[in-house]
């Protein structure tokens, strides 16, 4: 099965570090990094997985992460929220919205390759 990623992220060194962890590991990784019109990408691409950022320009994941949750065809995708703060506040509003996994930068590339592998294995 070709396992592909979509990373939909705006600060480049982390679409680096993500990309590089990932495609080293097989994956076949695309990144989007404006929130306005992610979620138009994550249906034209149909991923394996997304991850995405909470802070986007023209739109936050959450909001993304409530469209993904709420179309036909990619509620089930898995999707890890990546987020700068580690607060308690984010990660229930991430959970309400429907992350299936949730990650606080900086993260080391060991914690993304298990998150990615865990959730696609479901």
């Amino acid at each position: 099965m070709g396992r592909s990623v979509l990373v939909i992220e705006d600060e480049p060194n982390i679409i680096e570090a993500i990309s590089f962890i990932l495609s080293r590991d097989g994956w076949s990784v695309a990144t989007h990094s404006n929130g306005h019109d992610a979620f138009g990408v994550v249906q034209d691409t149909m991923p394996d997985l997304v991850i995405l950022d909470v802070m986007l320009p023209g739109k936050t994941g959450y909001d993304i992460l409530r469209e993904i949750r709420g179309a036909e065809g990619t509620q089930a995708l898995p999707v890890l929220m990546l987020t700068a703060k580690g607060q308690v506040k984010d990660r229930e509003i991430a959970e309400r919205a429907g992350a299936s996994r949730f990650m606080t930068k900086p993260f080391s590339n060991a914690e993304v390759l298990d998150a990615v592998r865990e959730l696609v294995a479901g």
